[in-house]
């Protein structure tokens, strides 16, 4: 994940992509490599026009099948990954519906009034051998992750940019406290960090 220095989610732009970097894309392409599922949800994927990753699968999470302005079909000639759409029942045929999404596999997910349960995501990618997930945001759906501890490290690029009027990092209702290590940290040349957090949890006695 990216952020400003006041943890926005988006630069002027509107997007990550004014806040990225040469280096925080080639972070990110590592970290994809690493991992067996691209988490995101359904509206990172029209505000930033998501393709399918090249060597990962693409999961995106929507409550209602509203897809409109997706880039999914953009990929059909770049990658052969697979790419999941998880959905509670009652948009599965809004889903259908959408153009250029044919090639998707549509996993209902249980729901609590039209949200998606965190754990039942987690279950639904797990069920599929995706067991190494990396959620690129939208900032309802990582900290929806985030509140249930669902998060076992975190890789989050700093902007050197104060950017106002933009979405936080992190969004939720709940107000939950969760701490995490240090294990890693880089520094650029133009002032931006990349830092690799583990989540620390009490052991077991």
């Amino acid at each position: 994940m990216i952020g400003s220095l006041n943890g926005s989610v988006a630069g002027a732009d509107g997007t990550s992509e004014s806040l990225s970097s040469k280096q925080d894309r080639r972070i990110l392409g590592v970290i994809r490599e690493l991992s067996d599922v691209v988490l995101v949800g359904a509206g990172s994927v029209r505000a930033e026009g998501y393709v399918v990753p090249a060597r990962a699968a693409l999961a995106v999470v929507t409550s209602t099948g509203n897809l409109g302005g997706h880039r999914l079909h953009a990929s059909a000639t770049t990658s052969d990954r697979p790419v999941y759409i998880l959905c509670p029942r009652s948009a599965v045929g809004r889903v259908e519906a959408v153009d250029g999404t044919n090639r998707a596999t549509i996993v209902v997910v249980d729901d609590v009034d039209g949200l998606l349960r965190p754990a039942a995501i987690v279950d639904a990618l797990h069920s599929r051998g995706l067991t190494r997930i990396v959620c690129e945001g939208g900032p309802v759906l990582a900290g929806r992750l985030f509140a249930a501890d669902l998060v076992d490290e975190l890789c989050l690029s700093t902007s050197p940019q104060i950017v106002l009027g933009s979405r936080a990092l992190l969004e939720s209702d709940q107000a939950v406290t969760s701490r995490f290590s240090l294990r890693q940290l880089l520094l650029d040349d133009q002032g931006a960090t990349y830092a690799r957090w583990e989540r620390s949890r009490p052991t077991s006695s």
